[in-house]
């Protein structure tokens, strides 16, 4: 039997307030068998509640208990956390298993996991065979493998083992959302007795530019540090500062020089040494500069006061260019709240928030879901070897966007993860185990066989997590530089290799020392074949990242810029060692908005041979004509993706491809291409107005797309026998018109009598009738319809007589030239006469003698 806690230790579990949440929790886990646990920070959900669920505090069965959370710190924390307090290390009856890292014992009852490392399992025994409860730590914060894991805990206890028990905790969730998806379960809310936390509004004194991917104004930056100080200078204890990431943790901590307190950097690529130190006790003050990764689950001792940048980042992927990066946002009032509450743990705190009040109420309840935003390959394929490959039938708060899981499929079929109807292949399910993106773990099987374990994984790691910046933006450099490092980014590298190089010799072993998994099936579709495995780092390199990014293998176009195989452009540094490189292979690039080309953040010279092999699904090749830049441009082409490999221009193109070609030409510049005369306008015009007023067969020739929708009816043969721009201006398009005429009906010899191209006038003249406009328009002088009674009409309708001085300039404009007689050509007479006495003016126009002289040649 294992001796009680020591009595200070048992003393501090039973000062936890989620205490009196536990009958409740208890309760709703016996009857329903699921639970939603909503408890403030330092309530002791993380730590307490386990404990009591195992039977390892307040008595009560044993059961195995796995605690689920987003991230490793959080997880080797909370199980170090409930080591102590039984007065053990980690490793007895309390473990965790993070990748590459696994600490538990024969007799371990709770087992601390992050996320991933609970999928990995799942996909391996389903039944989660010995695991009687599972709780989800920090659901709130919408990670898709935390919305995965739910999913498939679902669908366990639905369909294998109902006995298995299930809770979602949090201290800031939708609990109503949670509970519906846990099937109606009950909501149990701890009363937290955290300690009151005064806000402090700080906003910059000056406008800072808002966030723009993954940039932040060094203004905001600047003001976070001045908080800092005026923090230490207005209160006691140690300062939690949160920032977005890494970048701005260095820029801040590089403005903190010379203050009265140690400045600690913590986030997830921090060493664990650094880790550790800001979650113990120190007898010194502390300023904690920190990512997310202290937001929740973690109880930083000595903090009295918490400085909130109000920024975060989330995932962003841009589907149609293949790029996936972190934006920089504003974050939630949620993870506001949470951060907030890191100040008051331990006693009266006080945050700062670093934005105005006003702007509060703006920000998002909730961050957003990452199921909403980010790359959804590794779901997809972790839903198609669930046996659900479109996740329909998984019980999820929010459905993967159709459009990201079709790229998502498109992915998985290029590796050869899964088939044509999204089932899972040999490969696929391999891959699935291996813990990484389905593209690294191409990169993986494929980078193996062609340089061998070691060194493919040793480049793996470094893309599976981006290494600092600081190694610069050579991938084969920052290869070199993780084999001599000492920092904790090259410590986590090298015990991601030996992970990595074990699971690529073994497909028994591929997802952690204590995740074995089923044996794979051969290498499938995108696999790569074996090469040298002498080829030189540099070359390697290149191999592996064209293998894990085919889409982003990229042909320079001269100073410092390139041209994707997905079509975008990338541009490097201007200090980058990288810029005389023909081809390169690009791991990491990110694409502001508005912005043309991607920066390249990190990538290895290639060879076009290398960027064939790896691409090979993207080689094209064969005739192109096409319309471009103004003419028919026929060529042979051979491309990978967007990239032109060879080009030689074709001198006998296929006619119909040809006729297409200037199709496209015509839509793309309208008609105009063609040979228009006066004639062949005026003809389209009349048809026009002819459809517009009779409609029956006459043809509807106005618009110019549904002209070229009849091309075969009225272009042909021309067109069939034109070959370049210069040949459509030969075609006369009046002539063409004339084959769209209703000739079948015998309407088309009514054509002159319908809408006659010029009406004969009283004086004799026959005028042409601009038939361009809703009203046919006849422009005539005055003098020339004297004796006309009745306005002259066309397919029954009256033509709008625009009236013009004996100069031609516009009089007067009438449909009714009856009433014009008798009213407006009073007005007319007496404006005009005096400026044209040497023309006929008579007082009634309507018995006059229309003419098209003046009166002294009628007088003659």
């Amino acid at each position: 039997m294992t001796s009680a806690p020591p009595p200070d230790r048992s003393a501090a579990l039973a000062a936890l307030p989620v205490r009196e949440a536990v009958p409740a929790l208890l309760a709703a886990l016996d009857g329903h068998g699921t639970a939603v646990l909503c408890a403030p920070p330092g309530t002791g959900k993380t730590t307490l509640v386990p404990l009591v669920l195992a039977g390892l505090a307040g008595g009560g069965p044993r059961r195995r208990v796995v605690v689920a959370e987003p991230r490793r710190i959080a997880a080797r924390a909370a199980a170090r956390r409930m080591a102590w307090l039984l007065g053990e290390q980690p490793g007895k009856r309390v473990g965790f298993t993070v990748r590459g890292e696994r600490v538990v014992g024969p007799g371990t009852l709770v087992e601390v996991v992050t996320t991933g490392v609970l999928l990995q399992r799942l996909q391996r025994d389903q039944e989660l065979s010995g695991v009687d409860v599972v709780v989800l730590d920090e659901c709130h914060e919408r990670h898709l493998d935390a919305d995965t894991v739910a999913a498939f805990l679902l669908d366990v206890r639905e369909t294998l083992r109902p006995e298995l028990r299930l809770v979602a905790a949090s201290a800031t969730t939708d609990a109503a959302g949670w509970s519906r998806l846990l099937g109606g379960a009950p909501v149990v809310e701890a009363a937290g007795v955290a300690y009151p936390v005064e806000t402090v509004w700080a906003p910059p004194a000056r406008p800072v530019r808002p966030p723009h991917g993954m940039r932040v104004d060094p203004a905001q930056l600047t003001h976070v540090a001045s908080v800092v100080r005026r923090a230490l200078a207005e209160r006691e204890g140690d300062v939690l500062c949160f920032l977005p990431g890494v970048g701005e943790i260095a820029r801040v901590a590089g403005q903190l020089g010379g203050v009265d307190a140690e400045v600690l950097q913590v986030h997830g690529r921090a060493s664990a040494a650094v880790q550790d130190a800001a979650l113990t006790a120190a007898a010194h003050r502390r300023v904690i500069l920190s990512t997310a990764v202290a937001e929740s689950s973690l109880t930083v001792p000595g903090v009295r006061v918490v400085v909130d940048s109000g920024l975060a980042r989330e995932p962003r992927v841009d589907h149609a260019r293949g790029l996936g990066a972190l934006a920089t946002v504003r974050a939630s009032r949620a993870a506001g709240r949470q951060r907030a509450g890191r100040a008051g743990r331990e006693a009266p705190g006080t945050v700062y928030r670093c934005w105005a009040e006003a702007e509060d109420l703006r920000l998002p309840s909730f961050p957003a879901p990452e199921i909403r935003l980010a790359d959804l390959a590794q779901f997809a394929l972790q839903s198609a070897c669930w046996g659900d490959p479109d996740a329909a039938g998984l019980a999820l708060l929010d459905p993967p966007p159709a459009g990201a899981m079709a790229a998502a499929r498109e992915v998985l079929i290029t590796v050869g993860a899964v088939d044509a109807a999204g089932r899972p292949t040999p490969r696929g399910l391999r891959m699935s185990r291996l813990g990484l993106h389905p593209r690294l773990a191409r990169a993986l099987l494929d980078g193996t066989a062609a340089l061998g374990a070691r060194r493919a994984a040793e480049v793996v790691a470094l893309l599976s997590e981006e290494p600092p910046r600081e190694y610069g933006d050579d991938l084969a450099a920052a290869w070199r530089a993780a084999r001599r490092g000492a920092d904790g980014y090259a410590a986590r590298w090298r015990a991601e290799v030996r992970r990595l190089e074990r699971s690529a010799q073994d497909p028994a072993d591929a997802a952690s020392p204590a995740d074995p998994a089923s044996p794979a099936g051969p290498s499938g579709p995108g696999s790569a074949p074996a090469r040298s495995r002498a080829l030189a780092d540099d070359a390697a390199a290149g191999l592996v990242a064209a293998l894990a990014f085919p889409e982003r293998v990229a042909k320079a176009r001269g100073a410092g810029a390139f041209l994707m195989a997905s079509g975008t452009g990338a541009e490097l540094g201007d200090g980058s060692a990288l810029r005389s490189a023909p081809w390169l292979a690009v791991a990491v690039a990110d694409r502001a908005a508005h912005s043309a080309s991607a920066r390249v953040r990190l990538a290895a010279v290639v060879d076009e041979e290398t960027a064939r092999t790896a691409s090979g699904h993207l080689l094209s090749g064969g005739e192109e004509v096409r319309w471009e830049d103004g003419d028919v441009v026929a060529r042979s082409v051979e491309r990978l993706g967007a990239i032109e490999l060879s080009v030689r221009p074709l001198r006998d193109p296929a006619p119909g491809r040809t006729r297409e070609a200037l199709l496209a030409g015509l839509r793309q510049e309208g008609l105009g291409l063609l040979r228009w005369t006066q004639d062949a306008a005026g003809l389209r015009a009349r048809l026009g107005f002819l459809h517009r007023t009779l409609g029956g067969g006459w043809p509807d020739v106005a618009d110019d797309a549904a002209l070229l929708e009849r091309a075969d009816d009225w272009l042909e043969p021309e067109l069939s026998r034109a070959r370049r721009r210069a040949d459509l201006g030969r075609i006369d398009a009046g002539q063409a018109l004339n084959r769209l005429l209703p000739w079948a009906t015998g309407e088309a010899a009514r054509l002159d009598e319908l809408a006659p191209e010029r009406i004969e006038v009283p004086s004799g003249s026959r005028i042409r009738v601009d038939y361009t406009a809703d009203q046919p328009v006849l422009a005539v002088k005055v003098q020339e319809l004297f004796g006309l009674a009745e306005t002259p009409r066309v397919a029954g309708v009256p033509v709008l007589v625009h009236l013009l001085s004996p100069a031609g300039r516009p009089a007067a404009v009438t449909a009714d030239l009856a009433s014009f007689w008798q009213g407006g050509y009073r007005a007319v007479r007496a404006e005009l006469r005096g400026r044209y006495p040497k023309h006929p003016w008579p007082e009634d126009p309507a018995t006059a003698e229309p003419t098209r002289h003046t009166n002294a040649r009628l007088r003659r």
